[in-house]
């Protein structure tokens, strides 16, 4: 292009043909402002479809068999949780039991060695009061495994799977909303005007109609995998808690050990009737 001669302020070309302006480098801001557009455009459609929804005016596309399948889940980690806060309930009471019992037994000890009348009968009690405290701390190594386990589930492993839901409900929405842009310029005249905003409106459409569907299919393979991972794990969790228990509570010092031993950790729950094992033994 050739430079044109300046006169009142207006540059006038000395050659007819367009104007072309070099623009050899971007400028970031109207990039940004670009992006900023974009982003306003399609919060503004799906805040639109989100209220027609609402007001029972927009459709909805549904997949009643996913979406049954994550109320199920959402549902179930409401009662997870519901378990761990209890079992941590529990956790906190046998470690208090523990520590008294710990105590007791020391001041047991203690009488039994000052009072020559009574040693026997505070021995028997002092050791009584230190094997409680020690199957209690088996048994709150195990409660206290099973509550690290059911954590890592419903705090980890669930909430990472409805992170995904949270992106397929999302894509859902903005599905439907280009959706229905794309129904309602159908709906219109087609002529010069039109057709260019039809066109972009089908490839918008298209879009997001695969995103959706690969979020849907994201969404559906980690359901089954967190069904499988979450049997195995509750499974493995519940016959350590209920073998814990059991064993804790018939006085049975061996047998808790041993499931100790096969889970390889430490178990724990509350003991009332704690005499048993001495009685036992």
């Amino acid at each position: 292009m050739e430079a044109g001669a300046y006169q009142g302020g207006q540059r006038t070309q000395t050659k007819s043909g367009p104007v072309i302006l070099a623009d050899e480098i971007k400028n970031p801001a109207m990039e940004k402002l670009e992006l900023v557009r974009k982003w306003s455009l399609n919060t503004y459609k799906c805040t639109r479809q989100i209220i027609s929804e609402k007001l029972g005016r927009g459709s909805r596309t549904v997949d009643l068999e996913l979406e049954a399948q994550i109320d199920i889940l959402r549902d179930n980690k409401k009662k997870y949780e519901n378990i761990l806060r209890l079992a941590q309930t529990l956790s906190t009471q046998l470690f208090q039991m523990v520590h008294t019992q710990r105590q007791l037994g020391d001041a047991f000890a203690d009488l039994s060695l000052k009072s020559l009348e009574l040693h026997e009968e505070f021995g028997y009690n002092a050791d009584t009061q230190k094997l409680l405290a020690k199957n209690g701390e088996t048994l709150l190594g195990a409660i206290n495994f099973f509550i690290a386990s059911v954590n890592t589930l419903v705090n980890k492993t669930i909430e990472d799977t409805l992170m995904t839901v949270k992106q397929y409900e999302s894509a859902r929405i903005e599905y439907d909303a280009y959706r229905t842009d794309l129904e309602e310029l159908n709906l219109g005249p087609r002529d010069a005007n039109t057709l260019p905003k039809i066109e972009q409106s089908q490839h918008l459409f298209q879009a997001h109609k695969e995103k959706y569907d690969k979020m849907r299919s994201d969404v559906s393979i980690k359901l089954k995998f967190l069904e499988e991972n979450k049997v195995k794990v509750l499974h493995n969790q519940l016959v350590l808690f209920h073998n814990a228990i059991a064993a804790y509570f018939a006085g049975n010092q061996k047998q808790l050990e041993q499931t100790l031993k096969q889970f390889h950790i430490k178990l724990k729950t509350p003991g009332v009737d704690a005499p048993s094992w001495l009685e036992e033994q």
